[in-house]
């Protein structure tokens, strides 16, 4: 009963959630099972071009580092905030949202080649809450019980957060600036005077991804109605 339970409740999240928070534990179960080591995941230019190991285009946005509290840090942003755009501002847009999995992984892959990252799974999170965030401008949130502020401050309170743990605030910087370029020419630009759309979801992949008309009774999550969470005066991130 408890395994259908799980089992239901796995299947319930959204594709796009589902497959690649689904990917990063398991990835992240093979090296600490070490029938794979970080070694052969990891971002390298050299490697892709010459020796045609294209899997690490892929692999280095699926290794958050060994089971401990930054793997699970990271993998509680990535689950909610990317679930919450796909069952948010995504729904009934997996092309969009995938589109923009592959626009942002592009650009992060171009970006990572000049400041020599090598895992950019966490500033891709960081897109993710980046674009979260501008989207959802008026939820209030709490970091901690120390802070209170609005939504769009998030990736900033999450980057100095990474500098008092003495992590670099490069990675956080990539992923903010590559939020910030997708949101710009998707929210921004297209609404300006003279402005039109440059960012537009090939047929191919709409094709592949694209799903029937949602249900008009959807029931929305606490998160994407008016207000956001009913948790006290915000949002409590970590605790």
């Amino acid at each position: 009963m408890a395994y259908q339970t799980l089992q239901q409740e796995y299947l319930q999240i959204p594709v796009v959630t589902r497959a690649y928070t689904t990917a990063c534990v398991l990835t992240t179960a093979a090296v600490q099972l070490e029938i794979i080591t970080p070694f052969q995941l990891y971002f390298n230019p050299d490697l892709i071009l010459r020796n045609y190991q294209v899997w690490r285009l892929i692999t280095n946005f699926l290794f958050f580092g060994p089971v401990g509290f930054n793997f699970l840090f990271n993998m509680i942003f990535l689950y909610r905030y990317c679930r919450m755009l796909e069952e948010g501002s995504f729904r009934g847009r997996t092309a969009d949202f995938v589109f923009m999995f592959l626009f942002g992984g592009l650009l992060m892959t171009i970006f990572g080649m000049f400041v020599s990252l090598v895992f950019l799974g966490q500033a891709f999170t960081i897109m993710l809450v980046y674009i979260w965030s501008r989207r959802n401008p008026n939820i209030r949130m709490n970091f901690f019980g120390l802070l209170n502020f609005q939504a769009p401050f998030l990736p900033w309170v999450l980057m100095g957060f990474s500098l008092l743990l003495g992590n670099s605030i490069i990675v956080d910087l990539l992923g903010i600036a590559v939020g910030h370029v997708y949101y710009f020419l998707e929210d921004v630009f297209p609404n300006q005077p003279g402005g039109g759309r440059w960012l537009k979801t090939p047929s191919i992949i709409k094709m592949l991804f694209d799903t029937p008309e949602e249900d008009a009774n959807y029931n929305p999550l606490p998160e994407d109605r008016p207000g956001g969470f009913a948790w006290g005066e915000g949002q409590r991130l970590g605790g």
